[in-house]
């Protein structure tokens, strides 16, 4: 039996727990996440600002020291304000300025095609179906820059084997919400909406993807893809489909957003691999968000740090054709 192995943060660099929950304490002291009493709707005048800071109750989840790397996490200030979520905007800042217009509740998700027990899950049923753990992860975005990211949940494939792929299935697609009203970047046209990403089955079974709920120990904020999303460690962050509807296992290969407008650009695999450039710009170096906009940029990592991990999982195929 393969074992994984990742080195471990330094206990040094991690925001201690107790931090959270008091900072989540004193909101709720304050009155700033009340609800009204019996009604389960938000007081009047405090939506907006519950959206984005305190609609976010604490995940209880003991970190999992073997999915850890060994750099200073970024602060959630910057994981929380600086985001790619096209369908809010392209700019970096639009996700956090518009999302907390998405509606979240009720919120199901189906999962579908080739399985033997297909079926819609509300969010509290996926959060049940299997044990929450927290994961340090990098994150490798396309543009060139990168975060190291606290992310809570548990691995994509506890509810792949609930639902029971058939022997057709070689493929999962993911597809996310579109809501037009509230959502002021799919306007835009810049994608075929709805977004949709793709794995090959043996990727979304692999222990590293991850299917997540929170990120430092909190619900996840709508910018960041609530109420779920998945979380790819070894690929750039736009494979990592957010704000998920449904779970297709599928016998083809799926064609993702990116690569239908864009398949000179954006490949189906996505691994980030610093020897092939994106035709605009060298993928050879990030920039670290959170660093100081004097720090130097660092070289990038084959599979952003997880080529142990998942190098095996590509034996024999020519990375820089399968891109």
């Amino acid at each position: 039996m393969r074992r994984y192995s990742i080195p471990t943060i330094a206990p040094s660099e991690i925001t201690p727990e107790k931090l959270w929950l008091t900072r989540r304490e004193w909101l709720q002291r304050a009155g700033i996440g009340a609800f009204a009493a019996g009604a389960g709707t938000l007081i009047p005048g405090l939506a907006q600002a519950t959206a984005r800071t305190t609609d976010r109750s604490v995940l209880p989840a003991g970190r999992n020291t073997a999915y850890s790397v060994d750099a200073a996490l970024t602060s959630e200030k910057d994981i929380i304000s600086y985001n790619n979520f096209y369908e809010f905007g392209t700019g970096k800042e639009d996700p956090h300025r518009y999302a907390d217009r998405m509606q979240t509740e009720p919120w199901t998700v189906r999962v579908e095609g080739e399985v033997e027990r297909p079926g819609t899950y509300d969010i509290d049923a996926l959060r049940k179906l299997a044990d929450m753990e927290e994961r340090i992860y990098r994150l490798r975005c396309v543009e060139g820059w990168s975060m190291v990211i606290p992310w809570t949940g548990y691995s994509l494939a506890a509810l792949l084997k609930h639902a029971q792929p058939n022997s057709n299935a070689r493929y999962v697609e993911f597809e996310t919400a579109l809501q037009p009203d509230n959502m002021p970047g799919v306007r835009s046209r810049i994608l075929d909406w709805p977004y949709t990403e793709g794995l090959r089955l043996d990727e979304a079974m692999h222990p590293l993807t991850m299917l997540v709920f929170g990120v430092y120990g909190k619900v996840l904020p709508n910018q960041n893809g609530a109420p779920l999303r998945v979380a790819i460690p070894w690929k750039y962050g736009f494979k990592s489909a957010k704000s998920i509807v449904a779970i297709r296992l599928l016998e083809d290969a799926p064609v993702s957003s990116w690569t239908k407008v864009a398949p000179h650009e954006y490949g189906f695999f996505a691994n980030v691999n610093p020897d092939v450039p994106h035709p605009r710009w060298s993928q050879a170096t990030e920039r670290r968000i959170g660093a100081g906009i004097f720090a130097p940029r660092v070289d990038t990592q084959l599979f952003n740090g997880y080529a142990d991990q998942v190098a095996g999982l590509y034996d024999g195929m020519d990375l820089a054709r399968f891109y």
